[in-house]
């Protein structure tokens, strides 16, 4: 049975160790969604380091609908922050990309925002004197739902080791329920992250924590996920001569 309260504990003394050892005087510096991750990452952070520490970055694309959930966020943490809107950026290199006389995919228009999401953090962080921390959980991770040196890139991962259910109930210890139970979306799409994925985060969660998927379909596009996006959680391939 997963204890969400012992868990919790660990996770903040095992960010406090990280930032001993890795930059004691230095800030965690967090892209805030208002999701579930980036609020209980910020939160821990908040508990481990004390909110003079923890440095919030927004960055919406043009217009965000639910970007209200992400000034609560940080209001309700007390944290510092900036917000920096992204259009702009990835607006000119999809003109520069166009001028080189090719047409961006929609791979190419998922994945843009993401990797300039985190160029952002990294210049806030040499800025402020940081370390980014990345966001990202098991079962986001597991079918390849994140951005290969965008959302999956950072310096220290408190999540990736847990599921869309423990993060949730982690979560629910450290924040009001609504930010551990907005529904994840991408921001992108117009659609939720698990009408993307065609099932349930529960469903997912089960199957990774039990191997148990009652529905063989979904199990055999969930192998194939993962098999086809292990490259993202391993170091690049060095030739060792």
């Amino acid at each position: 049975m997963f204890d969400a309260e012992k868990t919790k504990d660990a996770l903040v003394q095992w960010i406090r160790d990280y930032f001993e050892k890795n930059g004691g005087d230095c800030h965690a510096v967090i892209g805030i969604s208002g999701g579930k991750d980036s609020s209980t990452v910020a939160a821990l952070c908040v508990q481990a380091l004390g909110v003079k520490r923890v440095y919030g970055v927004l960055m919406p694309q043009g217009q965000q609908g639910d970007i209200g959930y992400s000034r609560e966020l940080v209001a309700h943490l007390g944290i510092e922050h900036t917000e920096i809107n992204i259009k702009d950026s990835v607006d000119a290199l999809l003109s520069s990309i166009k001028e080189g006389s090719l047409s961006p995919n929609r791979q190419a228009l998922v994945n843009i925002p993401a990797r300039i999401r985190m160029t952002t953090l990294y210049a806030v962080s040499a800025i402020i004197n940081g370390r980014v921390a990345n966001t990202c959980n098991l079962s986001e991770d597991w079918v390849g739902y994140a951005t290969k040196y965008g959302d999956a890139a950072g310096d220290f991962s408190p999540l990736s080791h847990l599921t869309c259910a423990e993060v949730k109930a982690i979560g629910g210890i450290l924040l009001p329920a609504k930010f551990p139970e907005k529904t994840p979306e991408d921001g992108l799409s117009g659609l939720s992250d698990e009408e993307n994925l065609g099932f349930t985060y529960d469903v997912l969660d089960k199957y990774i924590r039990e191997g148990i998927c009652e529905d063989q379909k979904v199990k055999e596009k969930i192998d194939r996920l993962h098999q086809m996006n292990i490259h993202k959680l391993e170091l690049m391939p060095s030739f060792k001569p």
